[in-house]
């Protein structure tokens, strides 16, 4: 492998990769090859939402070509990212999301043939950074968050649970949250 380069992309950049983005996003996830097209739709509309957002940042692994990214955004202060929070919303996160003070990592993802290098370490370290909040928080899919590989990056890198947000369909899998706190 040669190196790979990290660098910080505006939503204008990061609107010129788009294509390549979701490229990345079905190599990295294993889409088969005709289910890529079916999977792309959704990625780029969750890339322009997040991309559209204030504060919105994204890091880019580059090897001569894109091979991982991380992005995100801060929460929004009027808090409705956790208005489907099963139970009560951890005073902390409610606090800091009012203050401004949360960053949402909306997305980390890397090429199988660069994981287990400190890559995808790196890309969260680096966009995290930048982030200025208290506190990061991410939602999960109950997959992923019950995946043995994202548990431990988890664990290692001081994400601890912090809830679980009303499934999307009723008895349907109920998505995690996750926060980190932040040095400043």
């Amino acid at each position: 492998m040669g190196d790979v380069f990290l660098r910080r992309l505006s939503r204008w950049q990061a609107e010129q990769y788009r294509e390549q983005l979701a490229d990345l996003h079905g190599a990295a996830y294993g889409s088969p090859p005709g289910e890529a097209l079916r999977d792309r739709a959704p990625f780029l509309e969750q890339l322009a939402d997040a991309s559209g957002r204030p504060g919105f940042d994204l890091v880019l692994a580059d090897g001569g070509g894109p091979v991982g990214c991380a992005y995100g955004y801060p929460a929004a202060r009027d808090s409705a990212l956790w208005r489907d929070f099963a139970g009560p919303v951890p005073e902390e996160l409610e606090e800091l999301t009012a203050a401004g003070r949360v960053f949402v990592l909306a997305e980390l993802m890397v090429l199988p043939r660069h994981r287990r290098q400190g890559l995808g370490r790196r890309l969260h370290d680096r966009l995290l950074s930048g982030s200025g909040a208290a506190l990061a928080a991410v939602v999960l899919a109950p997959m992923d968050a019950r995946s043995q590989a994202v548990r431990a990056a988890r664990r290692s890198w001081g994400w601890a649970a912090a809830g679980t947000l009303r499934p999307a369909a009723p008895g349907g899998p109920a998505p995690e949250v996750f926060t980190r706190p932040l040095r400043r």
